[in-house]
């Protein structure tokens, strides 16, 4: 019978040859590291504890982190966190996303966060009422600064169907609030006859739903642009200890580098309640989202190959999520992160007084120059077309005009030639093309 460590050597082999038959360069060595470490990631926790820099995680998340960024992470975290409350409120904040997995997503593009946040209080009401308490004070609080800039939080749900800026908003969907709706306390709609509706933030703030907010920060140490995000995974702790979420579901916890030691006990008594089926729960979510990312309406083959990467590496299928931890390396990888930061371009332009003109466009420089790195021939040709376009208007920008059309343009170009990489790369290793399209039945 052979052993671990043989059939880990096999698997390299494999994942090596199927790369170089695609045309996907690798970093042999850091393959080899990555898989013998998996492999041999046993134990009786799950979770494993950083003691150099105090960060901890999901033993598989750990492998993917690279700490040489952690600075910048804590330094952005500072805008995004939520304080504790001493007997109050409690918190654990986290990256997520591709900023949590910086050894294999080397061109992220945003800065996710993650925030347990458990309120203490008599009732389930009272602790709903605290949490639009510290959400509209930290709204309003951090909505902007020297380097960074509140576009927008999501916080309740409709209670009915409403038009909005002649957009419609369906009931039951999240409210994402402007920052100056957040100090007025209110937002206007219409209904459906066109009759005026207001929506007042105490008036959701008993069934407070997907809670999230999103800032533009001026990246010190990357000398750009970048969307934070923080999402909060709220809940309320009762006087007997019970802790029940906010939203109906607590969250798991494979996907997030928490960034504070401090924050372990609060870490561990969240993650007691977590449902014993709760990676079950995880991967067949991220199965239904690689599903809508394929064959939906509006494919993203980027965003696809990121969830089947994290599915792969938990489910023990380490060859699969191999090949795919390399294509993130790829120059094509790059572009995903040009798509996102031509819309932070977008919203610094059209939603801050914080950045002036000449950083943005000198950001707009930056996104040229990483086309030109990657790209040849026409598409280069027609990609950086419409980010000089993009930078016309910025150069020339009012405040309130939107930049919409040649933002979607530039967008449109960059996300089908990544698309195309993804989908050339993901679908030529059968037993990729295999589980994806078992996904559909």
């Amino acid at each position: 019978m052979s052993t671990i460590q043989d059939q880990t050597v096999d698997a390299r082999k494999r994942v090596i040859e199927s790369a170089s038959r695609l045309g996907v360069k690798l970093n042999e060595q850091e393959l080899e590291r990555w898989m013998k470490s998996i492999t041999e990631a046993t134990g009786d926790s799950d979770i494993t504890v950083d003691k150099e820099t105090g960060v901890f995680g999901h033993k598989a998340t750990m492998l993917d982190f690279d700490p040489k960024e952690l600075e910048r992470y804590r330094e952005i975290g500072k805008i995004v966190e939520f304080d504790d409350v001493p007997g109050v409120v409690e918190t654990a904040l986290a990256l997520s996303g591709s900023a949590a997995q910086s050894k294999v997503q080397t061109h992220p593009g945003d800065c996710d966060y993650f925030e347990r946040v458990n309120i203490i209080a008599p009732t389930k009401a009272e602790a709903c009422q605290i949490l639009a308490r510290i959400m509209r004070e930290k709204a309003i609080n951090c909505m902007s600064g020297a380097n960074f800039q509140l576009i927008e939080l999501k916080f309740g749900s409709y209670a009915q169907d409403v038009i909005r800026n002649e957009n419609p908003c369906r009931k039951g969907s999240p409210i994402a609030w402007l920052p100056s709706e957040v100090v007025a306390g209110q937002i206007e709609v219409v209904d459906l006859e066109g009759n005026p509706v207001i929506i007042t933030w105490d008036s959701v703030a008993d069934a407070p739903g997907w809670c999230k907010l999103d800032w533009v920060v001026a990246d010190r140490v990357r000398g750009q642009l970048s969307n934070a995000s923080n999402m909060l995974d709220v809940t309320w702790e009762a006087p007997d200890g019970t802790i029940v979420p906010l939203d109906g579901y607590l969250d798991g916890y494979f996907q997030e580098v928490y960034l504070d030691a401090q924050s372990a006990p609060i870490f561990s008594k969240l993650v007691k309640q977590v449902s014993t089926d709760v990676m079950d729960n995880y991967v067949a979510q991220l199965q239904k989202e690689v599903n809508k990312y394929f064959n939906g309406a509006h494919p993203n083959y980027g965003k696809a190959a990121k969830r089947l990467y994290n599915i792969f590496r938990l489910n023990g299928l380490y060859e699969e999520a191999a090949f795919l931890r390399e294509l993130f390396d790829e120059p094509a990888a790059l572009l995903y992160q040009v798509h996102a930061l031509v819309r932070t371009v977008q919203e610094a332009t059209e939603n801050s007084t914080v950045f002036d003109i000449e950083s943005i466009l000198d950001q707009t420089d930056e996104l040229i120059m990483a086309v030109i790195k990657v790209l040849e021939g026409e598409e280069e040709l027609e990609i950086v077309r419409h980010l000089l376009r993009l930078q016309r208007c910025v150069s020339r920008q009012q405040a309130g005009v939107p930049l919409g059309p040649q933002v979607e343009a530039a967008q449109a170009q960059v996300m089908n030639i990544v698309n195309n990489f993804f989908y050339e790369k993901m679908t030529a290793l059968p037993t990729i093309k295999t589980y994806i399209e078992g996904l559909k039945t």
